[in-house]
């Protein structure tokens, strides 16, 4: 806990009130545009390292950034009792920077290197541990500056979100942050943006800058946003493929060819928000055919003139499962690269075979401190299915397992943010097991605890 505490006082010297009036991060670290401060003439050691300027004309500059997290968990029966649990816990660091360097109107190029470490862990994954690596490594060509309109074309090992981040993330909850290697087109008009991509996805590796060229897997795909359209707000439209040259489901393991279509409405205003998907899934998966699906809603009505702002919200989703073991279909839905902390930060399953129920409940108890309290119950959708880690690992095998109640998970967390460097947070959660956990295994119930403390800059 001395780490923790000494963690904790570093980043809150960090901080700084001068910065916080010209920084946004985003997910998405080479979004950010500092060309703002060209003309700004006070021009501070952080400001600097933000925008510094290569040219006369300042359309040539350098940017540099990164953050630093420490996370600490306590984890009560891991996996439902099926593997050993360390009493004392263990702590993920992960350290990431970056350096953005424009060299004039036409040509960008984007790099970043992530360290992930582990400190307690008895077993870890390259998930968990990854020394030091290349993260990203792109170049931008911008063909059309000046113009309302804009067209890019990307080339290297870049990070890919879209959406609710249900399909597609870049995996923030675990260490390690995810990327691909390959080509992307963005072209962007007012309200609308496509993107068209093809890429590898690159497999974490334990040693050092050895996360290299995957060929047993191929992702591509386009998407579209179209904002402010009457009465839905936002469109999403999109199209998904994905090659991988081995797959492992209940019903047994094949080479699979995915394709994904889905659309997505939604709003995301201060009051009234929702977010509600459909997807649908085809291909080949083996010599199966595949045929998967996926509902899934996420809405909120936030009373901003009620004591501590309270907002009531509601989650749902439905995700296929293989109907039968044996016959040639596999129906069950594949998450692609989702958004690992899916069902809460404990991040127990995928989205696969589940039908879940989430309501939550979240209190503004001053402007930089949030309480979050959530409830979820888990069903299994089909009962010819077993269920899936995050990484969409079978834990559970469905076979000769009747039952279908998963379990029911309650959690809590506190958020605190001070500023736009430091975010503070504490979560404490409890599984209680269901019978067909109780059935396929221990099926003890599990109680999560964490407190992650993140610098970015």
């Amino acid at each position: 806990m001395k780490k923790i505490f000494l963690v904790l006082t570093i980043l809150c010297s960090c901080s700084s009130s001068d910065a916080q009036n010209f920084i946004f991060f985003k997910l998405l670290r080479y979004d950010e545009n500092y060309t703002r401060l060209k003309n700004d003439s006070v021009g501070t050691v952080y400001k600097r390292t933000k925008y510094q300027p290569l040219s006369c004309k300042g359309n040539a500059y350098v940017s540099f950034g990164g953050d630093i997290r420490y996370q600490y968990f306590n984890i009560k029966n891991e996996e439902w009792g099926s593997t050993i649990s360390d009493k004392d816990g263990f702590i993920f660091s992960r350290f990431i920077l970056h350096a953005d360097f424009h060299t004039g109107d036409y040509i960008r190029t984007f790099v970043q290197l992530q360290s992930s470490l582990v400190d307690g862990k008895a077993i870890t994954s390259p998930v968990d541990q990854d020394p030091l690596e290349l993260h990203q490594g792109f170049i931008d060509f911008n063909l059309m500056p000046y113009k309302k309109s804009s067209l890019l074309f990307r080339i290297g090992r870049q990070e890919l979100s879209y959406g609710s981040q249900r399909l597609i993330a870049v995996r923030e909850g675990p260490n390690n942050r995810e990327s691909f290697d390959g080509v992307k087109v963005v072209f962007s008009n007012g309200d609308c943006q496509a993107d068209a991509f093809f890429s590898h996805f690159v497999q974490a590796q334990k040693g050092l800058f050895d996360d290299g060229f995957n060929k047993n897997n191929k992702f591509w795909g386009a998407y579209t946003v179209r904002k402010n359209i009457p009465i839905i707000q936002n469109i999403d439209l999109y199209y998904l493929g994905i090659w991988n040259r081995k797959t492992i489901f209940d019903d047994g393991a094949a080479s699979e060819l995915r394709h994904t279509i889905g659309s997505r409405i939604w709003s995301s205003k201060t009051k009234v928000r929702y977010d509600i998907e459909g997807v649908y899934q085809f291909g080949k998966f083996g010599e199966k055919d595949i045929s998967a699906w996926a509902l899934a809603s996420n809405a909120g009505y936030k009373f901003t003139k009620i004591l501590l702002r309270p907002e009531v919200g509601l989650k749902s989703e439905l995700m296929s499962g293989d109907a039968h073991y044996g016959d040639n279909k596999q129906e069950s839905f594949n998450p692609l690269f989702p958004m690992l902390s899916y069902y809460g930060y404990p991040a127990l399953f995928a989205p696969s075979n589940l039908f879940d129920i989430h309501p939550s409940l979240t209190f503004e108890l001053i402007k930089t401190l949030s309480l979050d309290i959530d409830y979820d119950l888990f069903w299994r959708y089909s009962l010819n299915d077993g269920i899936y880690g995050p990484n969409m690992i079978l834990i559970y095998s469905g076979k000769n397992n009747p039952d279908r109640f998963v379990g029911k998970q309650l959690e809590t967390f506190l958020a605190y943010t001070p500023n736009n460097f430091l975010y503070l947070r504490g979560v404490v959660a409890w599984f209680n097991a269901g019978d067909f956990l109780k059935a396929a295994g221990p099926g003890k119930d599990i109680l999560y605890s964490e407190i992650t403390m993140q610098l970015t800059f």
